[in-house]
């Protein structure tokens, strides 16, 4: 009886957003003007690869701000901080430099204006993810972090006629839909953006989407408290495949396997390509040996490298 041949399909686009490129480059390029060590506020981005590989060449990854040594300095991640960290960082003579994604920021310059305006403020986000944190700490009072439909039935807010909402850049839009909706029902009136999912999470997640019919199973490449990458494998999941989210080769089971014909590839913004093709190479030697790329949505942004904040 004649095998079936067993394939690999790679997603595109997929792996590092411009956001990402430009932190990780902001990290490298303070390394190489001041030299090791130079300290990061929490994880750059959400992988433990790239971590790792910033760890070698004298980056310090710092839970917090009084574990960095005065006048040293200390970038603040992608994901963006609270305006008190800045103020202490200030106070405990750090040289900063803000690492923000530019897409994360401009929601920080949208909440900002929003409460100056005199809103009640609405982050649809996850609890304790760095970057909702964060966005709710730009502004002081009248913020409510809204993660579920539940959430956004509960939500009294000091005047209905006054409500603004912004979304974490990470989400999908069915996550965002449900809560959406029940906003606009109680508070007509809402001001607020369709959402602000950032561009490389929603063609991340299309390419996924079109991928499940053609496969059985997906592999997202991307570590486990990297929010974009659960998302995609949600997506993936909603599209009828099978979704498997794994730091590299090393987390694949043979048992997963098993009975496999197609499997889709893909990765969050925030995992190199090169754990894409150790992947690749370690399925095409448990058979899969036919492969086909994708052509995807062409991205072009990009943004420059962040500098040393002036005092």
């Amino acid at each position: 009886m004649k095998h079936k041949t067993k394939k690999i399909i790679l997603a595109n686009p997929r792996g590092f957003c411009a956001g990402v490129e430009r932190a990780i480059s902001t990290v490298k390029l303070a390394v190489k003007q001041y030299g090791p060590p130079i300290f990061v506020l929490h994880e750059i981005v959400h992988n433990r690869h790239v971590v790792g590989e910033l760890e070698q060449l004298g980056v310090v990854f710092v839970g917090d701000l009084v574990d960095v040594p005065r006048n040293a300095i200390c970038i603040f991640s992608a994901h963006g901080v609270p305006v008190s960290t800045e103020m202490r960082a200030l106070t405990l003579g750090l040289r900063t430099i803000d690492g923000t994604c530019p897409l994360v920021a401009s929601v920080h310059n949208m909440v900002e204006k929003y409460h100056a305006e005199g809103y009640d403020i609405l982050i649809i986000g996850h609890h304790g993810h760095p970057e909702v944190e964060g966005t709710a700490g730009r502004v002081s009072g009248k913020v409510h972090i809204v993660a579920t439909e539940e959430e956004a039935e509960g939500l009294h807010v000091e005047d209905a006629a006054r409500v603004a909402y912004v979304t974490q850049t990470t989400l999908s839009q069915d996550d965002i839909q449900g809560i959406r909706d029940i906003l606009q029902q109680r508070f007509p009136g809402i001001r607020g953006p369709k959402s602000n999912i950032c561009y490389a999470t929603l063609n991340r997640q299309r390419a996924v989407k079109e991928l499940g019919e053609q496969c059985d199973i997906l592999f997202v490449v991307g570590s486990k408290n990297s929010s974009n990458s659960n998302r995609l494998r949600e997506a993936g999941e909603r599209a009828g495949m099978k979704g498997y989210l794994i730091d590299d080769e090393h987390d694949i089971e043979p048992a997963w396997l098993v009975g496999v014909s197609t499997i889709c590839i893909t990765a969050g913004a925030s995992a190199p390509e090169r754990l894409v093709q150790r992947a690749i190479v370690f399925l095409q030697g448990q058979g899969f040996s036919e492969f086909e790329e994708i052509s995807g949505k062409e991205e072009r942004v990009s943004f420059k490298p962040a500098v040393l904040e002036k005092k």
